[in-house]
């Protein structure tokens, strides 16, 4: 299950697919593959870019493969 505790880098890890639901949400590719998303939760992230981050994560945990 993804939290958003997790980093943008462990979720493209675990699931390369849901890259599209972060660009979906308005995350550049550019943003998606920055240093910072190793790092930066996706609370952070989704914090950064004005996004709802209870939706995106349920968003992610829809496409995510467990």
């Amino acid at each position: 299950m993804i939290t958003k505790e997790m980093t943008i880098a462990e979720v493209l890890a675990r699931s390369p697919q849901t890259a599209i639901v972060f660009l979906s949400a308005g995350m550049e590719m550019e943003c998606i593959d920055c240093p910072s998303a190793r790092a930066e939760s996706i609370e952070d992230a989704a914090e950064a870019h004005d996004i709802d981050v209870d939706d995106l994560v349920h968003q992610l945990n829809r496409l995510a493969v467990h």
